[in-house]
């Protein structure tokens, strides 16, 4: 995830909603700003800012100030100590967090409730902050789209099942978590883009760990199968779509043609299933997913079947198109056989050996 990528745009507020107790933030002055916007995850320490280099700060991000930068500030003279405080907190900043426990310089009180920014402290080492801080903006502001879908753990690898209503996701899902397999998510799956293009799988708070079966109702598969039947998160890396046979539809009979599904910007490995009576799903699923790590092991079986095919075209044409040459007495002894099946088969001989009987 790059920096000119969209992130869901946040405020200060959400800072104090409760997933941050941790860090026991204590807003210090500057309250009445608390809806200035967030629009990046990352945070910053605004160092190079004091030292006068502005380009630094980023727009719109939590400041984290800890023991150095405090120092560095108490060292300057005063009136240079107030044009720097002046000219950060002018800068379009979302919020200052000072850490450790640090009382905030007088300056930095006066400026930002001079110009309604938060200021928070918190007792909290700063690499503790800006790993928890940068954690909850991640999922709070990470891209995400809520599919009606089932997400299960195969092998390791997060495999996304696609399809119409009716198709059978469900019961492929059971199948699948019958034989070992575990459930992430069924019929509701979110899923938020993190850094790196990560795409995060989730199952709805209300809805985790259940699944619906035509006929039978709401079953709890954790309480069914046990605790290591389900987990809370998976990334995503593999997409199945199961859907009805229709005859005469092209499906990959190869496996080269390498399809993608595209969510969030982000492209996945993409295979369609089609469903017809006798197919059994949840073993293709496995397959699917076996194929799919020994790709990422560096093995594409389809592809080295296709070098072998190659390999030996390429063989035969070097060889001038010619088929190898028969021994004579193999030639003679196959046609004898030949002969002697032809008249074995004869209408006459069948009645003959038929009335014998």
């Amino acid at each position: 995830m790059s920096e000119n990528d969209d992130f869901i745009e946040t405020t200060v507020r959400s800072l104090m909603g409760g997933e941050l107790d941790e860090l026991a933030l204590k807003i210090v002055t500057g309250d009445d700003g608390l809806d200035r916007t967030i629009l990046r995850p990352r945070v910053q320490k605004p160092g190079l800012a004091f030292a006068g280099y502005y380009e630094y700060i980023k727009p719109w991000r939590v400041q984290i100030i800890g023991e150095s930068e405090t120092k560095y500030l108490q060292s300057l003279p005063a009136r240079l100590r107030e044009k720097r405080v002046r000219d950060v907190a002018a800068l379009d900043v979302s919020c200052f967090i000072v850490t450790k426990g640090i009382t905030p310089l007088e300056e930095f009180k006066h400026e930002c409730e001079k110009r309604s920014v938060p200021l928070f402290s918190t007792p909290a080492m700063s690499s503790t902050s800006i790993t928890r801080t940068t954690y909850f903006l991640e999922e709070t502001m990470a891209p995400k789209v809520t599919m009606h879908s089932g997400l299960l753990d195969v092998y390791g690898i997060g495999v996304l099942l696609l399809g119409d209503s009716g198709i059978g996701k469900s019961e492929c899902a059971l199948d699948l978590i019958y034989r070992g397999h575990r459930l992430i998510a069924d019929d509701m799956v979110i899923i938020k883009r993190h850094p790196n293009d990560v795409l995060l799988g989730y199952s709805n708070d209300l809805l985790r760990h259940h699944m619906e079966l035509r006929g039978i109702g709401i079953i709890d598969i954790k309480d069914l199968f046990g605790v290591a039947s389900t987990r809370d998160v998976k990334p995503i890396d593999l997409v199945v779509r199961l859907e009805k046979w229709v005859e005469g539809t092209e499906y990959d009979r190869l496996g080269i043609t390498g399809e993608t599904y595209e969510m969030l910007g982000v492209s996945k490995p993409y295979v369609r299933l089609p469903v017809a009576s006798g197919r059994n799903l949840a073993l293709l699923v496995e397959i699917a997913a076996r194929n799919h790590l020994m790709k990422l092991q560096g093995y594409d079986s389809a592809r080295a079947f296709l070098q072998r095919i190659d390999a030996q075209i390429a063989k035969q044409g070097s060889a001038g198109d010619s088929l190898p040459h028969s021994n004579p007495n193999e030639m003679a002894s196959s046609e004898l056989r030949s002969m002697n099946t032809k008249i074995r088969f004869q209408p006459d001989v069948l009645d003959r050996t038929r009335r014998q009987r």
